[in-house]
C-alpha cells in the first residue's frame, strides 16, 4: 500500500486525443514569425477553464531521437518560463514564435529539423499527449499536404479535398496511388477533390518544381474493409500464439470494439487489409506467415481507425522514453524502438526465441507455515539494480537462512526506477533488470539452494501506458470510459480518492478483469516457475462503495472476500500437492483478516510501529502480541509477521534518531542501537509463525527510507537507496553480530519447528520487558526467551517449565533452575534463549556464521569479528609463517607487519569449535 506517494502521478493519465494544431505559415522556417493555434476540443483541457501554457523545446540536426531535444526554455516536467497561449476561441489557443527561432529559443547556429511542444493547462493537471512535433523546413523551395492529414481513415465513396501548399510559386502536381489527378503552373496551392471508390490504402503525393528542383511530400491513408467474422481457432490464447508450423497467431480480446488491424515492422506499420484481424464475438485474431523466425519484430494493434497500443499479453514491450536508459550489460542488444514508424509503446515477439533449460525441476516449496521471506527490491539490493548481479549475492542469503525471496514488482511499470507499485504491462518482465533468461536463472539458482520466489502483483489499478486503459478512455472526463470492460469509472474509495486510488481503478466485479488477472497469475508461474504471490493493497478488490468514516475499506466486504478467495483458488489448482504461497496485503478487520486466514491465505502483519518502540526504549505502544496468530483468533500461523518492509521506515533510523536515553545507556549510540536489533531479532523469530525481512535488515541498515538528510521529508522515498554492499557493513563487527543472531533464528526456526513453530506457547509480550514460552508437542525441546528493551536493568520471570539445567544459546553458560518463576535480572538490551539441552546452542545449530577479517587488504595489522582461540597463517605454499594462540576478544589486532606483501591463508579457531579460512592480502 503506498500512501500518498503516487497521487503526483494522476494528473499523466492522459493519451492521445483528436487535438488539431495547424501553423501559419504552412511551411515554416527558422527565419520565419511563426504563429501555432491549438485546438483543444475533445482533449482533457477543455474542461479546464484559466490559462493554457506551452512547453516547447528543438529538434535539432544533431539530435538523435525525440528525447534529445535542444531544451531551452525551462526544463521537461517544470513550469518555469513557458510562455502562455493567447486564447482566441473556447478551446482554440495561440502561441507566437518571434521574431524568429534563433531568437526566440536563443538557438545559435544549430540546425532545426523541428519544434517539439506540449500544451498543459495552468494547474499541471492535465496535457496534451503525445507530444507533438511540428516541421520547420530550410528555406528556399518547400512543398507541404495541408489535407488530408497523414494516415486519415475514410468510408468508401467518402469526397474529400486534396490541397497541398509550397512555398515559393512552382509548378504543382498532385497524386494518389501513382496517378496523376491534378496540376497547377507558377502557383503556391493546388487542391483537387477526389472519391474514394475502393477500400484499402491510398497513397497521396504533393511535389513543387521550380527551375529543375523539385520537392515532395507523402502520406498515406486508408478506406475502411468491413471487418471478416470468422471463429477463433482452439487451442489459442490471448496475445501471441506460435503455432509451431512456422506461422504465428495474435489474440486480442476486445470488447464493444469493431475493427482492429496487425501494423509492425513486418508491414511497415501501415494499415493493410491483409492484416485486417478477424473477429469472433470479443476476440479478434490473425494468423501471419512468411516470417523469418530469426528476426524480432515489433508490432502494436490499430483498433477503430483511432488508437494504436500494444499488446496487453506482451511479454516484452518497447519504451520510446525509456529504453535508451537501460544499460546494455544488463539487458543486451536491446532492440531498438522504431522511431518514425510509429508511436507509443510497442510490444514484440521472435519465433526461434532461446529457451532456459532448467536446472532444478524438482524444487519442493518450504512449509507455507514456516517460511522465512527476504523482500527485496533488486534496483536497491545490487548496485547494478539487476538479476545478474543477484545471483551473486545468493550465497549470502543462504548463509543468511532464508527460504523464500519476495521480488517487489518485476512486470513493467513506468519509468525505470520506481518501486513498481505504478503498473502498466503485467507479463512483460521490465527491462531495466534484466532479460526474461536472466530471471529464470535467478529463480533457476534460488530453488538450488532451497529457497522460493514469491513476486508482489498489484491488482488494484494501473497506470496510463496500460492498454487496457487506453483502450476505453473518457476524454471528456479524463477518466476510465463508462462502458470499459475492465475499468471502474471512478475509485470506490470516495472519500480517499487520491489516496487509495494511485492509479485508475480495476472493475474487480468484471468477468474480463477476473479472466485477465488470472492469466496473468498462471503465466508467471508457467512461464517463470514463480512459487507464489504477494497480492499489494487487496483492500481495493472489490466495487463496494468505502466512503466517510470507512475510507480505507477496512470494515468487513462479503464481496471481497469471496474475490480475494478466488483469486487463492486460481493459483493454488496451478500446482496442487505442492501449493505456491499467496500472501495478502490486507491489514483490514481481523473478522475479514480471520476468514481469509482460514482458508489458507497468508496475510501481513505489520509490527514495524510496535517493534520500533521496542527498540528506542519507549513503553507506549511497545505490545507485540498482534504478531501472534493466536492472539488474532486464527486457527493457523498464517500471519507474516515482519519489523520492516519496503513502506516503513527503518529501525535503525529511528533508534539513531529518536532512541531513549539514560543516563550512560543511550539508545543513539550506533553499537548499542545494533545491539537492541539483535533483542528484537530473537524476540520476533520466536514467535510462532511465517516472518518477513526487509533487505539488510539483518545488518541494521540505517539509511532512511526518506530523505537522508531529513527523515520526515518523503519527498525522496521512492528514490534509489544506497546499496548495504558499498557501505562498509561487512566489515563492522557489531553489525555481523546482528546479522549472526538472525542467521541463528531463522535457523532454528527451520531445525527445530516442532518447538519454533508449536501452537503450544505462551507470550508475555506486552511491555518493554518480554517472555516467551514455547512448549514442543513432539518431543521436549522447550525453550524460554526472555529480553529487556527497557534503557535501565529490569528483572523478569521466565516461568521455567521445569527445574535443572538450562543453557543460553547465544552464550557457553547455563543457570541450574531450582525454581522456575526466580526472577532474573538483565540489562538494557539484554536477551537470553533458554533451553534444557545443548542442542540448541549456537555451537549446534547447523548455520554457517559469517566471519570476516578487516581491513583486507592490510599493511600492518587484521581484526576478526568474533571470539577467537588461534589463528595460524600461511603462505600460498602451504607453509605455516604465523600463529597466533590464546583467547582473543573480537577486533584484537593480529599483527602481520612483518609478514613479506603477499597473499596468505588464515586458518582461524573461534571459541565454539569452529574452524574457518580466510584470504588475507598483505600490502607494502
Amino acid at each position: 500500500m503506498k500512501k500518498l506517494l503516487y497521487s503526483f502521478f494522476l494528473f499523466v493519465v492522459v493519451f492521445a486525443q483528436a487535438q488539431v494544431v495547424t501553423t501559419s505559415p504552412a511551411i515554416p522556417t527558422a527565419s520565419d514569425v511563426i504563429t501555432i493555434t491549438f485546438d483543444a476540443t475533445g482533449t482533457e483541457l477543455d474542461r479546464y477553464a484559466g490559462e493554457v501554457y506551452a512547453h516547447t523545446g528543438l529538434l535539432t540536426s544533431a539530435s538523435t531521437s525525440n528525447s534529445d531535444w535542444k531544451h531551452v526554455i525551462g526544463s521537461w516536467g517544470d513550469n518555469v518560463n513557458q510562455p502562455q497561449l493567447t486564447r482566441t476561441g473556447t478551446n482554440t489557443y495561440q502561441l507566437v514564435i518571434t521574431p524568429d527561432i534563433p531568437t526566440f529559443y536563443n538557438s545559435g547556429t544549430d540546425v532545426v529539423t523541428d519544434i517539439a511542444i506540449v500544451f498543459r493547462n495552468s494547474a499541471g493537471t492535465a496535457q496534451s499527449r503525445p507530444d507533438i512535433f511540428i516541421p520547420i523546413y530550410a528555406a528556399g523551395l518547400n512543398v507541404s499536404i495541408t489535407n488530408p492529414s497523414d494516415e486519415s481513415v475514410f468510408d468508401l465513396d467518402d469526397n474529400i479535398t486534396i490541397s497541398a501548399e509550397s512555398s515559393i510559386n512552382a509548378d504543382l502536381e498532385l497524386k494518389v496511388n501513382n496517378v496523376t489527378e491534378q496540376t497547377a503552373n507558377n502557383t503556391t496551392t493546388i487542391s483537387k477533390s477526389y472519391t474514394f471508390t475502393s477500400t484499402g490504402g491510398y497513397t497521396i503525393e504533393a511535389s513543387a518544381t521550380e527551375n529543375s528542383e523539385t520537392k515532395t511530400e507523402q502520406i498515406s491513408v486508408y478506406v475502411k474493409t468491413p471487418t471478416q467474422n470468422e471463429a477463433l481457432p482452439t487451442g489459442l490464447k490471448n496475445g501471441f500464439n506460435d503455432n509451431g508450423d512456422g506461422t504465428v497467431t495474435f489474440v486480442l480480446e476486445a470488447p464493444l470494439k469493431t475493427d482492429v488491424f496487425l501494423i509492425g515492422g513486418f508491414n511497415n506499420w501501415t494499415l493493410n487489409q491483409t492484416y485486417q484481424m478477424k473477429k469472433d464475438g470479443d476476440m479478434f485474431w490473425l494468423t501471419v506467415s512468411g516470417l523469418d523466425p530469426n528476426t524480432e519484430y515489433a508490432y502494436q494493434y490499430f483498433i477503430d481507425y483511432s488508437i494504436k497500443v500494444a499488446d496487453p499479453y506482451s511479454k516484452k514491450i518497447l519504451d520510446p522514453d525509456n529504453d535508451q536508459y537501460i544499460s546494455n550489460s544488463t539487458y543486451p542488444n536491446l532492440m531498438a524502438y522504431p522511431t518514425g514508424e510509429t508511436t507509443g509503446i510497442v510490444s514484440t515477439f521472435k519465433i526461434n526465441e532461446t529457451d532456459y533449460v532448467w536446472q532444478n525441476t524438482t524444487f519442493t516449496r518450504p512449509d507455507k507455515e514456516n517460511i522465512i521471506i527476504y523482500e527485496m527490491l533488486l534496483r536497491d539490493f545490487t548496485e547494478s539494480s539487476s538479476y545478474q548481479e543477484a545471483i551473486t549475492h545468493l550465497d549470502y542469503l543462504q548463509n543468511l537462512g532464508v527460504n523464500a525471496i519476495e521480488l517487489m514488482p518485476i512486470n513493467e511499470f513506468e519509468g525505470n526506477i520506481s518501486w513498481g507499485y505504478n503498473p502498466s504491462f503485467y507479463m512483460a518482465l521490465d527491462k531495466a533488470y534484466g532479460t526474461a533468461n536472466d530471471l529464470k536463472a535467478f529463480v533457476d539458482a534460488c530453488h538450488q539452494r532451497g529457497m522460493a520466489v514469491i513476486t508482489d502483483v498489484v491488482f488494484n489499478h494501473s497506470y496510463s501506458q496500460s492498454p487496457l486503459l487506453q483502450m476505453y478512455w473518457d476524454s471528456a472526463n479524463n477518466r476510465p470510459a463508462a462502458n470499459s470492460p475492465y475499468y471502474n469509472a471512478t475509485s470506490n474509495f470516495v472519500d480517499n480518492s487520491e489516496v487509495a486510488s494511485w492509479g485508475p481503478d480495476f472493475n474487480h466485479e468484471s468477468a474480463y478483469t477476473v479472466k485477465f488477472f488470472n492469466d496473468v497469475l498462471s503465466f508467471w508461474m508457467e512461464e517463470y516457475k514463480i512459487d507464489g504471490f504477494r497480492f499489494d493493497f487487496t483492500k481495493g478488490l472489490s466495487n463496494t462503495i468505502h466512503s466517510s468514516p470507512d475510507i480505507w475499506g477496512s470494515n468487513y466486504d462479503a464481496s471481497r472476500i469471496q474475490n480475494l478467495k478466488a483469486f487463492a483458488d486460481h493459483v493454488w489448482n496451478e500446482s496442487p500437492g505442492n501449493e505456491a504461497y499467496v500472501i495478502y496485503e490486507h491489514l483490514s478487520d481481523n473478522t475479514e483478516e480471520t476468514e481469509l486466514a482460514n482458508y489458507g491465505i497468508l496475510l501481513w502483519g505489520n509490527l514495524n510501529h510496535s517493534f520500533n518502540q521496542n527498540t528506542m526504549g519507549y513503553a507506549t505502544g511497545a505490545d507485540i502480541s498482534w504478531a501472534s496468530y493466536s492472539n488474532r483468533g486464527w486457527n493457523n500461523p498464517h500471519i507474516v509477521g515482519y519489523m520492516e518492509s519496503h513502506d516503513e521506515e527503518r529501525l535503525m533510523v529511528k533508534n539513531l534518531a529518536y532512541g531513549n536515553v539514560n543516563g550512560g545507556y543511550n539508545v543513539k549510540d550506533l553499537s548499542t542501537a545494533l545491539d537492541r536489533q539483535e533483542a528484537a531479532s530473537v524476540v520476533f523469530y520466536g514467535i510462532p509463525g511465517p516472518k518477513m525481512l526487509w533487505q539488510f535488515g539483518e545488518l541494521g541498515y540505517d539509511k532512511s527510507i526518506n530523505c537522508d538528510g531529513d527523515i520526515e521529508n518523503g519527498t525522496c522515498r521512492l528514490d534509489k537507496k544506497p546499496v548495504a554492499w558499498t557501505l562498509g557493513y561487512d566489515s563492522d563487527s557489531d553489525r555481523l553480530d546482528l546479522f549472526n543472531v538472525t542467521a541463528k533464528m531463522i535457523q532454528l526456526k527451520k531445525q527445530f519447528p516442532s518447538t519454533f513453530n508449536t501452537d503450544n506457547f505462551n507470550l508475555d509480550v506486552g511491555g518493554l520487558v518480554k517472555r516467551i514460552n514455547l512448549y514442543d508437542n513432539v518431543g521436549s525441546l522447550d525453550v524460554v526467551i526472555i529480553a529487556n528493551f527497557d534503557v535501565t536493568a529490569q528483572s523478569v520471570n521466565p516461568n521455567f517449565p521445569a527445574t535443572g539445567t538450562w543453557y543460553d544459546s547465544f552464550s557457553t553458560t547455563s543457570i541450574n533452575v531450582t525454581n522456575p518463576t526466580a526472577a532474573i535480572n538483565l540489562q538494557p538490551g539484554e536477551y537470553r534463549l533458554y533451553s534444557q539441552t545443548q542442542s540448541l546452542s549456537v555451537a549446534n545449530v547447523d548455520n554457517k556464521t559469517v566471519i570476516k577479517a578487516y581491513p583486507n587488504p592490510t599493511s600492518n595489522f587484521f581484526q576478526i569479528n568474533t571470539l577467537v582461540e588461534s589463528v595460524s597463517i600461511f603462505d600460498l605454499t602451504g607453509k605455516q609463517v604465523k600463529t597466533f594462540k590464546g583467547n582473543f576478544n573480537k577486533e584484537h589486532p593480529f599483527n602481520i607487519s612483518d609478514l613479506a606483501p603477499n597473499v596468505y591463508l588464515a586458518k582461524i579457531n573461534n571459541n565454539l569449535d569452529e574452524q574457518f579460512t580466510l584470504k588475507i592480502v598483505k600490502l607494502d
